[in-house]
């Protein structure tokens, strides 16, 4: 009466049906999931404050980053990926944000970490806009799930200042 192609395709297209009826039920469950993350960076030291000799400005630090993120972490979370920003303003930019640190959290047991580092990535302004420049350390990230749209917000750490003269 129905033939193999018409059987198989009828139970292929019923469990495709489960899966994204069962994808759906996993992405919204995590809107019930209010994460408390907390988190504290520290400038421990300016290593160095120099002026390349194209004329940009360039920042060495050393940097005490702690934090909890394990809220994050509910059963449709794939990863976290966090890393740890520097903004300040210019003229020319009423926002610019260098990366100085990052990495991925692959499961809720490393959610909880303590890092003593330098920026592992350059800190350098564009021009002479450093000196004696305030900026806060921000600490982001982005909850990337198995199934469903990506999650980001960020803790902001004020009350950073470069030095005037460069050493």
């Amino acid at each position: 009466m129905h033939s193999f192609g018409y059987r198989a395709n009828a139970v292929v297209t019923f469990a495709v049906t489960i899966l994204a009826v069962m994808c759906s039920l996993a992405s919204l469950s995590d809107n019930f999931n209010v994460p408390t993350p907390t988190a504290d960076v520290k400038v421990l030291n300016i290593n160095w404050f120099q002026k390349q000799p194209n004329g940009n400005d360039e920042v060495s630090l050393t940097l005490n980053a702690s934090a909890d993120l394990s809220s994050m972490f509910t059963w449709n979370t794939k990863q976290v990926f966090v890393f740890v920003a520097a903004e300040y303003e210019t003229p020319q930019n009423a926002l610019n944000q260098v990366s100085l640190w990052d990495g991925i959290i692959p499961s809720k047991e490393h959610a909880k970490f303590w890092i003593h580092t330098t920026n592992k990535y350059r800190f350098i302004d564009q021009g002479s806009n450093l000196r004696g420049k305030d900026f806060n350390l921000t600490l982001h990230w982005h909850v990337m799930p198995k199934t469903g749209k990506m999650f980001a917000d960020k803790i902001v750490m004020t009350g950073y200042h470069l030095p005037e003269e460069y050493r």
